[in-house]
């Protein structure tokens, strides 16, 4: 079961990560209730992207709709090596249609000049 728990955190936090390089779609000021909704959403339709997996169409479509506010939190160095590093997690964002910014700072991260 530990092992278990420890997948879905990672997974969760590789979502995360993705997410930290889409530009802000979004209204500041998500409640902690609205957060936890988002994140249970990209963990189900994102859930492939953990095992290497290019990401499906439901989750582009949740990648485009979170809010940077709930998942710059996640981001950590440990979960940046994780999933492969800070290129492949925008290389996954730009295969959902969206821009990645330059110098963008989510959680520990900040994507390249």
């Amino acid at each position: 079961m530990k092992g278990s728990s420890s997948s879905l955190i990672i997974m969760i936090q590789a979502v995360a990560l993705m997410i930290m390089v889409v530009v802000p779609v979004a209204v500041l000021g998500q409640t902690p209730s609205e957060c936890n909704d988002e994140k249970n959403k990209l963990e189900n339709g994102c859930r492939a992207v953990i095992f290497g997996r290019d990401p499906t169409a439901a989750c582009c479509q949740q990648v485009r709709a979170a809010h940077l506010s709930c998942v710059c939190p996640l981001v950590t160095p440990k979960l940046v090596a994780a999933i492969g590093g800070a290129q492949r997690a925008i290389r996954l964002v730009q295969g959902c249609g969206r821009t990645v910014p330059r110098n963008f700072k989510c959680g520990s991260l900040t994507t390249p000049a």
